[in-house]
């Protein structure tokens, strides 16, 4: 089932159940009760209420925001780097830039065809990828070179790699969700207190205050699958794609 299709699904519920109850509670109270009774300090602590809980929810999704941004800035580092490695081993002899190539080339075409797939299900990488990368160290590492002009391009493959490498542990390390479980407790335990608390100023049944509580309850169910969607940057409704190694390794 398409992820969206479950979030319309589920902001669908949220407002037929704010609804449904709003109904029910108008059908208890009886005709002498006056909605302009409500405390001044219920009215208080419910707008504390919803602003606490806006300002945790705006920490929470600027937060997964930044680790999705972060993710994709990490496989952009890692595709370039291992363009770098194919395209810095041209002034080395044929043999050694061939093979060099040849395992980048191997490399990258595992990553976006075999483990890419497995990273977005599991939330790991797999051991065979990190086998590939380190065939592509150890080719650049073995070579001896012969003269000034390749020493000089030595280091800045070596650096090249081990950028690469670097680039991999960050994916790896974002490739499951960010925010512990504490935290979505808080957040789905937030939203239930800031939809109930609609219930403490008395709330009736007139067109304008039933459609402010259905637009409310959609919002905040919207905003907490944004923050669900966000927080495993690879696998979920909008995750990061594979795009930098397509790019500058079109042949993949």
């Amino acid at each position: 089932m398409s992820q969206w299709l479950v979030l319309t699904i589920a902001m669908a519920a949220v407002c037929g159940v704010v609804l449904t109850i709003t109904v029910l509670k108008e059908r208890r109270i009886g005709e002498d009760d006056d909605p302009s009774e409500t405390p001044d300090v219920i009215e208080y602590l419910t707008m504390m209420v919803g602003v606490v809980y806006a300002i945790v929810l705006g920490l929470a999704i600027a937060g997964v925001w930044e680790a999705r941004s972060t993710a994709e800035d990490t496989v952009r580092a890692e595709a370039q780097a291992l363009h770098e490695v194919s395209e810095r081993a041209r002034v080395w002899p044929a043999p050694v830039r061939d093979t060099i190539r040849a395992d980048v080339n191997s490399y990258v075409d595992y990553v976006v065809h075999k483990e890419w797939p497995v990273m977005a299900e599991r939330g790991e990488l797999t051991q065979r990828g990190g086998d590939l990368l380190a065939k592509v160290r150890t080719d650049v590492m073995e070579y001896h070179p012969r003269d000034d002009f390749e020493r000089e391009s030595y280091q800045p493959l070596v650096d090249q790699v081990a950028a690469a490498d670097s680039a991999r542990m960050a994916r790896a390390d974002a490739a499951d969700s960010t925010l512990p479980g504490v935290v979505w407790f808080g957040l789905i335990i937030g939203g239930v207190i800031s939809i109930g608390v609609m219930y403490t100023l008395q709330i009736r049944r007139s067109g304008r205050e039933m459609l402010m509580a259905g637009l409310f309850s959609a919002l905040i169910a919207f905003l907490l699958f944004l923050v669900w969607d966000f927080d495993a940057p690879f696998s979920r409704g909008l995750p990061a794609a594979a795009d930098p190694f397509l790019q500058l390794f079109p042949q993949k």
